[in-house]
């Protein structure tokens, strides 16, 4: 197959694309799906989608936040939970809206840590409980996978920290789910147990949607108001709603994908870690960061943009010699890796 230039594994997309259901349902789009406020209340539910997803997770339908992706319900959380000068948690190493979202409402960011190893990033968990006595919290937020990193948190770790911030809302980013084949997907019944956990979910990223804007949040009793404060009094998009339903159903497409992604994940250690000097970080998402030479990672992002390649290389302190590698399709990571195999040894030559 041939790789179209340019190639863009920057942003996290899912280049193989939405399940083929998904265009079914747009080239058949009635007049009315447009014109017709939704009604799905005359049922006696709020949305198809939040119907489903209800029963999903296996919580009530009252329970289930749908937004414009997880960035609009992070956005609305953090404004409704996080005053001037209030705390919001986040990990050291994330994604920056994070602190751009705290901004807005003049919230405190305050960073825990996350640790470096020779092969992955792990939480401290240790350093994050003993914050709970040092800081009067009111929003603690852990994403899993986390972005840059592409750590997850394990299930225990996760009710070890419910269980010492009981009382403060806590978010769960989890935006990247759904590319580990060994992943439990039981975090939604933990809001049964934990009802200040709030879980965001995405369509974005496993289900290749990133356009249509879908994500949701599964929410615990404690974040009544929230649902309130979130709520849709006439409804949401029908169409997202549709694409975002003809993905769950096509659950052998996505296992497919999935398969694929977690393949070509092993490949890029293997073949990464055989390039001197560069270290690459073990992933649960659909990316990968590697640390490389630092005197050639310019060089190295002009030649790859040259070459019809763009990846993430990091601005931020702690990663200016770090790049965060989206996974494309099969044949797209095969190029970017015969490349990065033939240019990096060249610009570690000339550079001594």
């Amino acid at each position: 197959m041939t790789v179209h230039i340019p190639v863009t594994l920057d942003r996290n997309e899912n280049r193989y694309g939405p399940a083929p259901a998904c265009g079914e349902l747009l080239r058949g789009i009635e007049p009315a799906l447009l014109h017709d406020y939704p009604r799905d209340f005359q049922n006696g539910h709020y949305s198809r989608l939040s119907q489903r997803l209800a029963v999903m997770h296996g919580v009530d339908e009252r329970r289930i936040i749908l937004g414009y992706g997880c960035e609009d319900i992070l956005k609305e959380a953090v404004h409704h939970y996080v005053g001037a000068g209030s705390a919001i948690l986040v990990p050291s190493a994330s994604w920056w809206y994070y602190r751009a979202v705290a901004d807005e409402v003049g919230g405190l960011t305050v960073e825990y840590p996350l640790v470096e190893t020779p092969t992955a990033y792990r939480y401290d968990l240790d350093a994050l409980l003993a914050l709970r006595e040092r800081v009067p919290v009111k929003l603690l937020l852990i994403a899993t996978p986390n972005n840059p990193t592409g750590n997850a948190l394990d299930r225990a770790s996760l009710r070890a920290v419910l269980d010492r911030y009981r009382g403060v809302p806590l978010l769960l980013d989890q935006a990247y789910f759904g590319f580990n084949e060994g992943e439990r997907d039981d975090y939604g019944p933990l809001t049964h147990e934990y009802p200040d956990l709030l879980v965001l979910r995405s369509f974005s990223k496993l289900y290749a949607l990133a356009g249509a804007r879908i994500g949701y949040a599964i929410a615990g009793a404690g974040h009544e108001h929230l649902v309130k404060f979130c709520s849709r009094n006439l409804g949401y998009n029908r169409i997202s709603e549709g694409l975002a339903l003809a993905a769950l159903d096509s659950r052998d497409y996505y296992g497919r994908v999935r398969g694929l992604m977690a393949a070509d994940r092993a490949l890029f250690y293997t073949r990464l870690r055989a390039l001197a000097g560069v270290r690459v970080y073990e992933s649960e998402a659909n990316f990968v960061l590697a640390r490389l030479p630092e005197m050639v990672v310019s060089q190295l992002d002009a030649e790859l943009r040259r070459r019809g390649f763009i990846v993430k290389f990091f601005r931020e302190d702690g990663f200016l010699d770090c790049a965060r590698i989206t996974l494309g399709t099969r044949e797209e990571n095969a190029a970017l890796l015969d490349v990065l195999q033939d240019v990096l040894p060249a610009l570690l030559v000339r550079a001594a």
